[in-house]
This record gives C-alpha cells, sequence and structure tokens, in this order.
C-alpha cells in the first residue's frame, strides 16, 4: 500500500508545515515520509497539463424518482423545520487506513447517494421544504490536494463534480465544506439524524434536542415499512445473489473440511462482492456445536462430515438493500435420523410461520403459529417433561431451545424500521410492500443436561425473506431448496 504524504482533507489547509508555508503549498508532511518536501517547480508542474474530464448529459440514478417521492413525504410531515440528515464520515481502522464506507441507512433513503461526508438538507419554505445534498467537490488541483493528500484523487479516485451530482441525483449540490458554518448561523426550529457526523452535530448542538430527533429518526424508520417497487426489485436481486452465494459454499465444502468455517466465509464474501456491494451483515458460518450460538461470527472453527452447518448469510446489493437467509447443511450431503428430526419440526414451523404472513394479518401472527410448532414437538419429544403445549407457551418454556423472535422486518438494514414505534411494528399489522424474515430454530446446547446426550451440540435454523402481497406473500429466497429431501439433493447436485 502506497504511503500519502498528508493527513486528510479537513486538516489539509490548517496544518501548514511551518511559518514559511503559503495558500499555494499547504502541506504536511508525514512523519518518516520519504520524501522531504515538495519543490516550488513541482507543485506548479502539477497544477497543469490535465484534460478537462467534466461528464456532461448524466442520467439520473435509477431511484431518482423515488428518491425524490420519499423526501416528499418527509418534507410534509415536518412543515417550517430544517431538516439535516448526514451519510457520515470515514472510520479509522489502524493508524492511516479507514473501514470501507457505507453511508448511513436514511441518507441513501432519501438521495440514493454513498459518498462520504455527503449532507442531504431540507431548509423551509412557505411551500414545503428546498432540498440539497452537501457533498465534497472534486479534489483541488491549485493547492495541489488530488496529489498529496491521502483522499486525493490520484490517492482514491476521482469524485464527482457538484454538476455531475446534481444530474445524477435530481438535487442542487453544494460544498459540505461550507454546511457547518451556514448551519451554524441558521435560526428556526432544526432536526437532524445523530450519531453518523460529529462535525454536524457539534454545528447543531444549541439548535436540536433529543427528543424532536428521536421523532425523526423514528419517522424515517416507518416510512421504510412498505417497500415501493424499486425496493422490492432490489430485495429480490439480493435474495438471488445470495442463492448464488450458497450454492457457492456447497460446491466447496470439502475445502472447508480441509481448513475451516473462515473458507465458508470467504467463499460467500466473494459472491457478495461480485455481485453486490458487500455482505448485508456479518456471515455466520457455524458448523457443528457452533451452530447453536446464535450470532457466531469468528467463523473459525472446524468443519466436520456428520455434523450440521448453520449458513445464515446475505448479499447487499450495490444500492444497499440486504438479503437475510440461513439453511442448515448436512455438511456430508446426508442428514443423521435425530438431524432430520430436528430439521423437521423447525421446517414445519417455517411452513406454519410463512402461511401466516398475508395483508391484514397481526404481525405477531407469524412468531405465534411458528412457536406454537416448536413447543408441540418440544413436548411430544418428552423435554418438558408432563406439561401441555398451552401451558408451555403460557409460561414460554419453549424459548430454553428457541430462544429468539422468529423474524423481523427486513430492507436496507437487516434488522430494518429497528427504530418504528412498537405500535406500527411488532403491535401493528401487516401490509402489502412489507418484507420480513421468517427464521424459527431449535438449538439444544453442548452443555444442557436437560436433553438427551445425543441431542447436545446441533442448532438448526431455517430463514427465508418473504413479502406480503396483495393476495398472500411471496418467498423472495424461495430458488434455495427447504424439505430435507430436497436440500440433500440439491447438494448432491452441487457436488456432482
Amino acid at each position: 500500500m502506497a504511503e500519502e504524504l498528508t493527513p486528510a482533507v479537513s486538516d489539509f489547509a490548517a496544518d501548514a508545515a511551518g511559518p514559511e508555508e503559503t495558500d499555494e503549498q499547504p502541506i504536511k508532511q508525514r512523519k518518516n515520509g520519504l520524501y522531504p518536501g515538495v519543490s516550488d517547480e513541482l507543485a506548479e508542474n502539477m497544477k497543469s497539463g490535465w484534460a478537462d474530464t467534466e461528464l456532461h448529459g448524466l442520467e439520473p440514478i435509477a431511484q431518482a424518482a423515488h428518491t425524490a417521492h420519499r423526501r416528499a413525504a418527509l418534507s410534509a410531515r415536518f412543515p417550517g423545520e430544517r431538516l439535516v440528515i448526514p451519510a457520515g464520515n470515514l472510520r479509522t481502522r489502524s493508524n492511516d487506513t479507514e473501514y470501507a464506507f457505507r453511508a448511513s441507512t436514511e441518507y441513501a433513503y432519501l438521495t440514493g447517494d454513498q459518498t462520504h461526508d455527503g449532507v442531504l438538507v431540507l431548509e423551509p419554505t412557505k411551500d414545503g421544504h428546498e432540498a440539497a445534498v452537501y457533498l465534497l467537490p472534486r479534489s483541488d488541483r491549485e493547492n495541489g490536494e488530488f496529489w498529496l493528500d491521502g483522499q486525493g484523487e490520484l490517492w482514491v479516485g476521482r469524485r464527482h463534480s457538484l454538476a455531475e451530482a446534481e444530474q445524477l441525483l435530481g438535487i442542487p449540490a453544494k460544498d459540505v465544506r461550507e454546511l457547518p458554518e451556514r448551519l451554524r448561523e441558521a435560526t428556526g426550529p432544526v432536526r437532524g439524524v445523530r450519531g453518523h457526523d460529529a462535525g454536524i452535530e457539534a454545528a447543531l448542538t444549541d439548535k436540536v434536542t433529543a427528543e424532536r430527533d428521536e421523532e425523526l429518526r423514528v419517522f424515517l424508520s416507518e416510512a421504510r415499512l412498505v417497500k415501493d417497487e424499486f425496493e422490492i426489485a432490489e430485495l429480490q436481486k439480493a435474495c438471488d445473489s445470495t442463492a448464488r452465494g450458497f450454492e457457492d459454499v456447497v460446491r466447496v465444502l470439502d475445502k472447508a473440511e480441509a481448513t475451516s468455517e473462515r473458507y465458508i466465509e470467504g467463499t460467500f464474501f466473494l459472491r457478495a462482492r461480485v455481485d453486490g456491494n458487500d455482505i448485508g451483515y456479518g456471515s455466520i458460518c457455524a458448523a457443528g456445536p457452533h451452530a447453536t450460538t446464535l450470532h457466531w461470527v469468528r467463523n473459525d472453527g472446524a468443519v466436520r462430515p456428520g455434523e450440521l452447518l448453520l449458513l445464515d448469510a446475505g448479499v447487499e446489493t450495490t444500492e444497499l438493500y440486504t438479503a437475510d437467509v440461513t439453511r442448515t447443511l448436512p455438511i456430508n450431503g446426508r442428514f443423521s435420523e435425530l438431524q432430520r428430526k430436528i430439521y423437521d419440526a423447525v421446517y414445519e414451523a417455517q411452513e406454519a410461520g410463512i402461511a401466516a404472513v398475508r395483508p391484514g394479518a397481526p404481525y405477531r401472527d407469524f412468531h405465534d403459529a411458528a412457536q406454537r410448532v416448536l413447543a408441540t414437538r418440544l413436548v411430544e419429544w418428552g423435554l418438558l417433561g408432563d406439561l401441555d403445549v398451552e401451558k408451555v407457551l403460557e409460561l414460554g418454556l419453549q424459548r430454553r431451545w428457541t430462544l429468539h423472535g422468529t423474524g423481523h422486518m427486513l430492507g436496507m438494514d437487516v434488522h430494518d424500521c429497528a427504530a418504528a414505534r412498537t405500535e406500527t411494528y411488532v403491535e401493528g399489522t401487516l401490509e402489502p410492500g412489507m418484507c420480513l424474515t421468517v427464521e424459527p430454530g431449535l438449538y439444544f446446547q453442548a452443555d444442557d443436561l436437560t436433553v438427551p446426550a445425543e441431542y447436545r451440540g446441533i442448532g438448526v435454523r431455517i430463514e427465508d425473506d418473504i413479502l406480503v402481497t396483495e393476495d398472500g406473500n411471496r418467498n423472495l429466497s424461495a430458488a434455495l431448496p427447504r424439505q430435507a429431501d430436497e436440500v440433500e439433493a440439491w447438494m448432491a447436485r452441487l457436488k456432482g
């Protein structure tokens, strides 16, 4: 990795090397850099001789009409108030390297833009709001930023100019470096989305309240409960890519057996990066007893024939919509008798849960339906003494082995709409366009002395992404088999 000469853009002009620096050469040298400085002649040379690369006649991004509609709904909800939604900043991973940037969900949802340091501002007018997106312009060639700064064009790639951004996003674009001062001078009520940009929050510190900002966050979370056609298409794309990723894993299970769960993790990650933006969350590649740990993301364990692999993973599309799918697979391609018994119980529970997903149904119905099936099987297997199913459900005793809720909303966040009010989410009613996971599971911990020894260390979860339609539901991840015989046949085909 090459070593750049200067720190971040925000420090570029302010932290000149010494009293002799001028505006024409605002350079701060890196400690232990190999070049002692930049000569006046080189600095002047680098200013000229570059072709004009401005792009013209750009078409708006595919979701521009949808983001405009979303901003209109936001404007109608908060008339007369200034609204500030930042994308977020780069985060340091170590020393002078950063984590891969992912724009805040709220910002990307309202703009379609994914660049760091961006901020959407809705300025109140008598008729609603005027929206503007504040961005970093192209890196400066006059002061040398484009080749000397760590975020300059020759180091990390070309940024869109403000004029190009306007064409792509369908929103006026302005220089974000001017925004903090504008916000400090602003008057009137302001709301902002917190937790993404400390500099913007500092500029608003005396103008906002936690309560008002939370109302904005809740509204933007609830706005995503029902997906538009663009979002549904993205979720389907994510599920299709995820199915290909699961197929990739099955084809290399022999290599995972020779190495570890990390081979599975890396295989799926390759698919996510080829087909989309990234993984939507840390992949759970849990083999053997690790399958009983709900969020096993260490992925450093052995992959052994005769045991089960619980793979919970999702591709995030380039537009930041993620799938969330789980399959529990016999590593050698065949379920044992006990593994199949437990798997079939979870499959039956998932079938009951999916059947309960329909418009007008209470959100909780799919969870209750799946839990009833699992409680019934646990009673039948003699794991709950002489209690009947109704008493088990009343006391929640099945949760020792079912542990988690049966699903959640899905979208740009894997646990989407998390800030929505309880009355509109968990206590709400399903509507066409909502997308949720249905993911029952049974987990028998390796040290659980209340179950027969042969159960211990077996974990099974089956998860699919279900879209509520006008007349029922559609399984967006149906390309992956779920029934035990079909899973075995599918694995056999993929392994050749």
